[in-house]
């Protein structure tokens, strides 16, 4: 994943909260007049090209690329704030 700013294309409301979906793969023999399972290996991790996002609020879910494209658009704009009341 990339040190960027992600922005949900999606609501356009999240700047803040996603989660990373990953594949995994995990092969098995079964019995073919049980059906039982008779070996199972371990689960490996799927490598993807591009790491694929998912948005914590409306649940869209897109490839990294397009939510930093959407946050290069929309830029969050920092503003100073002036803790002094008068």
């Amino acid at each position: 994943m990339q040190d960027k700013p992600y922005f949900c294309p999606n609501c356009r409301s999240n700047r803040v909260k996603f989660s990373v979906i990953s594949s995994f793969s995990q092969r098995f023999l079964k019995d073919a007049l049980s059906g039982s399972v008779q070996e199972v290996t371990e689960a490996q991790q799927i490598q993807e090209a591009e790491p694929i996002i998912q948005c914590l609020v409306c649940s869209f879910t897109g490839n990294e690329m397009r939510f930093i494209k959407q946050a290069e658009r929309e830029p969050r704009m920092t503003t100073s704030t002036d803790p002094s009341y008068t």
